[in-house]
């Protein structure tokens, strides 16, 4: 093609106007850093929506189900019932109240969670997260009149609490007498602390077993709901196993997916990416603009090579190719070079994490780094069109060029 042989004698060539070729290296360091910094950004924000949820669903399960009559009394068989649904993996009881905790530096309102040791260990990951005791101790009681609680990292720091110490267990909901409602209040022995990287979590959460929880309230023997967990090859067709527990569990049954739970969340997330990516790219229009500068100036200095082609034969659409060849090859190299600078920036920050966040405000303490191959496929699918829709009109100027009129 003998386009292309003109169009890569133009790029390499020394411009009577030194400026030109300036230009078009500028767009290739434009479309470069426009590049790596979209790779960089949706790659953050996909880390970011990731991290995140995995952290919800290692203290939260997958599905909720509860009673539209509130409380669950013949939870076992309930539990043995949903055990029996395709796709479910593990099922357990809870129960949730608000109360106050108080320690050695004063109180902090929390949440108690009743979990049932054996079966929460198939649904939540408090095992990963203990950093001091173990999800077992909260059933090894050594003193019955003192029941065991788990507490968050941050709690416990905030209450100066340690493994083994005593905290006391406060609830507001007390009996009525003549002086008004009086607190109940229970004694608690701290046997575990667990931290799960978010600091809602671990400064307001508490863990005891159902028996314990049942008894502090004087509830009786019910629980508030069933957590689920589902395979992880269905985690994003949650949905789909929370209706077939409904159906199974008949009329009165209500089943909550994590998707559904969290949806105003994930949805801010998704839209803060596409924002984010208009706002970037707007970096690679800038570099294509460049583009459009860069040619318009080279058909006015090549006007008399592109009349003396044109009366050697060459066709409109010929000319159109060399120039249209020019910013093909000026975006070619931009985007190829953005691509390796952002997937190699990428490797250097998840590999080495040299970006501390501060805990008390993220819910991780790194940045998180994903790579999404659609992402980067995307991305440079986007740089390249708008990077040759830039040559269309200044190839089109070059096709309109008349030989009579510049050679006379």
């Amino acid at each position: 093609m003998y386009e292309w042989f003109i169009s890569r004698r133009y790029l390499r060539a020394k411009h009577r106007h030194g400026f030109i070729s300036l230009i078009s290296l500028i767009s290739v360091i434009g479309i470069t850093v426009g590049v790596i910094a979209l790779i960089v950004v949706l790659s953050v924000y996909s880390g970011f929506t990731d991290g995140l949820r995995d952290q919800i669903l290692g203290i939260n399960s997958h599905i909720i189900v509860q009673s539209v009559d509130g409380p669950i009394e013949n939870y076992d068989l309930s539990l043995d019932q949903i055990m029996t649904v395709e796709g479910v993996t593990g099922a357990t009881p809870y129960l949730y109240a608000q109360t106050l905790l108080s320690g050695v530096s004063g109180g902090s309102g929390i949440v108690l969670r009743g979990i049932d040791p054996q079966t929460a260990k198939q649904v939540i990951s408090l095992g990963d997260q203990m950093i001091a005791g173990s999800i077992d101790d909260l059933t090894s009681e050594k003193d019955e009149r003192i029941p065991s609680i788990i507490l968050g990292k941050q709690l416990a720091d905030d209450l100066r609490v340690g493994l083994g110490g005593k905290v006391r267990l406060i609830s507001p909901s007390g009996p009525l007498t003549p002086m008004g409602v009086i607190p109940k209040i229970k004694t608690c022995r701290v046997v575990g602390m667990f931290e799960s990287g978010m600091y809602e979590y671990d400064s307001s959460l508490a863990y005891m077993a159902i028996p314990a929880v049942q008894n502090f309230l004087e509830t009786g023997d019910i629980v508030h709901g069933i957590e689920v967990t589902v395979e992880k090859k269905l985690l994003n067709k949650a949905d789909r196993v929370a209706a077939a527990i409904v159906e199974k569990l008949g009329p009165g049954t209500i089943a909550r997916d994590w998707m559904a739970m969290n949806r105003n969340l994930f949805a801010a997330f998704k839209l803060e990416k596409i924002g984010m990516f208009i706002c970037v790219a707007l970096i690679i229009l800038v570099a294509a603009l460049n583009i459009i500068s860069a040619l318009i100036m080279m058909v006015m200095e090549k006007s008399r090579d592109i009349a003396i082609l044109k009366s050697m034969g060459a066709t409109s659409r010929s000319v159109m190719k060399i120039f249209f060849l020019q910013g093909l090859v000026i975006s070619l190299t931009g985007t190829v070079l953005g691509v390796i600078g952002g997937l190699g920036l990428c490797e250097l920050l998840s590999r080495y994490q040299f970006i501390e966040l501060p805990s008390n405000v993220y819910p991780m303490t790194t940045l998180p780094i994903k790579v999404l191959p659609a992402d980067v496929t995307f991305i440079a699918i986007c740089s390249i069109v708008i990077s040759l829709s830039a040559t269309i009109y200044p190839s089109w100027q070059a096709s309109r060029v008349k030989p009579a009129e510049v050679l006379s």
